[in-house]
């Protein structure tokens, strides 16, 4: 299966060197470094290094404390971090700079593959939550590279779409060294489709042992004083599209009892600005771009931040939040950041990619869950009106935090032998 598999993605392969170019269109980062998609190189090859791969800026956020305790523990250790997407890539350069070598991940036919261990030598390979790459797999196990698939996380549908292929799937897996995964669920689902069950751990969700600094909170506050003085700051993360036009409609209807509110919408893919100010503008309301510098009056209704990285400290600017990807099927994205800041935190009814954690805040009331816009409309004003009741939840949400923190340090334990 895997000699088809890599047959069909070789043909399909112009087609995908063509999309990567129609997406350079519109977001020029993807033109930039397309070689390394390719597996070649214009740097000296590496070798005994740790090789983690983060798919995307989530992904990255999520696995740097890892890195840093690597490095701190291991300062010798060399370690290359492949990304797939221009945004990744960008955050991992900003958070960890020169101290580690960074590529795009390689596309998975074999002669590829084989250019970027040639080029790597990896000692050790580290896959955040649930990229099954049956080609890369292979050559870790043909090279006697241990491979970990760690913060593994498997929803109901992507298990049920693995297992319509087991035999690409099951000898994949069979690569693995370990499989550190989020929950017993997802323990369960890596080993329905194929998965050894000695090698699949709970481990947590490192997502849990998010640090939040004291520089975060105090530029969050500045830009606060700055720019949202004597507004009700709401924050709308991580929007896909079809949630900002809801949002604004949401919007108008608050502004009536609150008339000091505030949107502070932070797009997930923020080369969407223009679109989101073209639909400010047909909904009559004014926006304020922070890619642009824009400065926000009292006349002020959306404030754009279609940035990268910024995301905590703009959390720390607002007294709400809300979190995207969960008022349309996306299936939401990670609460737990705002509530690390301290922040009340709502979501919409799509939340498959965080169940447990939205099950476990709703249980706790340490969060709201929101189905509609009447909902929504009816949450931000208790949460205006009532400032023991946004006390409540955001007290809820830290012992909740707090609770679940120390994956990171359980995964390092069981990976520390593999450091140089």
């Amino acid at each position: 299966m895997r000699f088809i598999y890599s047959l069909l993605l070789s043909f399909l392969l112009p087609f995908i060197l063509l999309r990567l170019y129609w997406k350079g269109s519109k977001i020029p980062e993807y033109r930039c470094h397309w070689q390394e998609r390719l597996g070649i190189y214009n740097t000296q090859a590496i070798k005994d290094v740790v090789w983690v791969h983060a798919v995307s800026v989530g992904e990255a956020e999520a696995v740097f404390p890892l890195i840093k305790r690597i490095q701190q523990q291991f300062p010798a250790q060399k370690i290359v971090v492949t990304t797939t997407t221009p945004t990744g890539r960008e955050r991992v350069r900003a958070v960890l700079g020169k101290s580690v070598e960074q590529v795009f991940l390689p596309y998975d036919t074999v002669a590829i593959v084989k250019r970027f261990f040639k080029q790597f030598k990896p000692s050790l390979a580290i896959i955040m939550e649930k990229e099954i790459w049956p080609n890369l797999f292979f050559h870790c196990a043909k090279n006697n590279i241990p491979l970990y698939i760690i913060n593994a996380r498997l929803s109901a549908s992507s298990a049920k779409n693995y297992k319509k292929i087991p035999t690409l799937v099951q000898p994949a897996l069979s690569c693995c060294a370990g499989i550190f995964t989020q929950t017993e669920d997802d323990k369960n689902r890596f080993i329905a489709i194929g998965a050894s069950k000695p090698t699949v751990q709970v481990m947590g969700n490192i997502k849990f042992d998010v640090k939040i600094t004291a520089d975060i909170l105090e530029k969050g506050q500045q830009l606060k004083v700055a720019l949202f003085s004597k507004r009700f700051v709401w924050v709308i993360a991580s929007t896909h599209k079809g949630e900002e036009e809801l949002f604004m409609s949401v919007y108008k209807k608050l502004k009536v009892t609150i008339p000091n509110l505030l949107l502070l919408i932070v797009p997930r893919h923020p080369e969407r600005a223009n679109e989101l100010c073209d639909l400010a503008t047909s909904q009559q309301l004014q926006l304020a771009q922070r890619s642009t510098h824009g400065t926000c009056s009292i006349q002020t209704d959306i404030y754009l931040a279609d940035t990268i990285g910024e995301l905590k400290m703009l959390y720390a600017a607002s007294d709400i939040a809300f979190v995207g990807g969960s008022m349309v099927p996306i299936g939401g994205h990670n609460i737990l950041e705002p509530l690390a800041i301290g922040l009340p935190v709502l979501y919409g009814p799509f939340m498959q990619n965080f169940q447990e954690i939205a099950d476990n805040t709703l249980k706790i009331k340490a969060a709201i869950q929101c189905q509609n816009e009447n909902e929504l409309i009816k949450a931000v004003i208790h949460l205006y009106n009532d400032p023991e009741f946004r006390l409540s939840l955001t007290t809820q949400g830290l012992q909740f935090l707090n609770a679940n923190q120390g994956s990171i340090e359980r995964i390092y334990n069981k990976l520390k032998h593999h450091f140089n």
